[in-house]
């Protein structure tokens, strides 16, 4: 989500978190029709799939670039866990089977207190370790095994779930080929896109995006709830 410091944003990279939260919410929005109301949608291939891996995998691109740009990594970092940690509470009232034990936040949380240990390497170290743990992170979601101990490096059980699951097998891999193009495209921590092309309310969505994600499920169900109480679901 956004963690590039105030003084040092780059404003394509707030457009492009803009996008993507608004084609997570497009996602979510989707999956509820399907999830909650009995709708005939298939989230889980084609276009609909495709909208919502985009939507993360951009993200996830998106803080590894903006991570080198950040004062204080390990304090964003730490906020970011916080609100992992309260997904992860409400989602098991919610639903004691499926609850987000490893999700998209505690990916970038914990791959943002990794950086510090990749920030040094050369861009092509970057991207051979980052396909190596994307390919290392396909073998492991092959296998099966009896616990799930060591689901945030992608190892579970065949019965487990959860609304929402981003282990760091293969995903940190992606995070990695994100710092590796901040190498290759922002060298001296400036935009590389001419300010005519700026977005402004899709900034705007950008800066505001970790608050989005934590209020737009709420605010999602709510209003779906409303439409059925008046007949239009």
């Amino acid at each position: 989500m956004s963690d590039t410091s105030a003084n040092r944003r780059i404003w394509e990279i707030d457009l492009l978190r803009g996008i993507a939260i608004i084609l997570m919410v497009l996602f979510h929005l989707l999956y509820n029709l399907k999830e909650f109301y009995g709708f005939n949608i298939d989230y889980q291939s084609g276009i609909i799939f495709f909208i919502g891996k985009a939507s993360a995998l951009l993200f996830i691109i998106l803080t590894g670039i903006s991570c080198s740009f950040s004062k204080n990594n390990f304090q964003r970092g730490l906020k970011i866990l916080f609100y992992a940690f309260l997904i992860t509470f409400v989602t098991y009232l919610f639903d004691s089977e499926r609850f987000i034990t490893f999700g998209i936040l505690h990916f970038l949380a914990i791959s943002i207190f990794l950086y510090i240990f990749v920030k040094n390497l050369d861009i092509f170290s970057l991207f051979i370790i980052g396909s190596l743990v994307i390919l290392i992170g396909y073998m492991v979601g092959q296998v099966s095994i009896s616990h799930n101990y060591f689901l945030m490096f992608g190892l579970t059980s065949s019965s487990y779930m959860s609304f929402d699951y981003y282990p760091l097998l293969p995903y940190f891999g992606v995070f990695l080929y994100g710092v590796a193009l901040k190498k290759i495209l922002y060298p001296s921590y400036e935009s590389v896109l001419p300010i005519v092309w700026n977005i402004k309310p899709l900034g705007y969505l950008g800066r505001k995006s970790l608050y989005i994600y934590l209020i737009h499920q709420p605010i999602l169900l709510v209003f779906l709830s409303l439409m059925e109480q008046v007949n239009l679901l």
